[in-house]
């Protein structure tokens, strides 16, 4: 199983983004949403280092609370 996590677009460079999650950042590869138009606050799913998927921020916020409610409980 592979989880990817939703994280918040702070800076674009080419194909390199600094992307954002409850106060954690990390540098992650843009390359596999070359055909996608993606902006400094749009939110992306990322596996190991690469974004995988544009969602809405209704989606990323939705998948934190899950994430809050398994932990919770774990």
């Amino acid at each position: 199983m592979c989880l990817a996590v939703p994280m918040r677009i702070k800076r674009i460079d080419g194909f390199a983004a600094t992307c954002e999650a409850k106060g954690i950042e990390r540098e992650v590869s843009l390359f596999m949403l070359q055909g996608e138009p993606l902006a400094v606050g749009d939110h992306v799913l990322i596996h190991v280092g690469y974004a995988l998927q544009k969602v809405s921020e209704e989606e990323a916020r939705s998948a934190w609370e899950l994430f809050d409610e398994i932990l919770e409980h774990a």
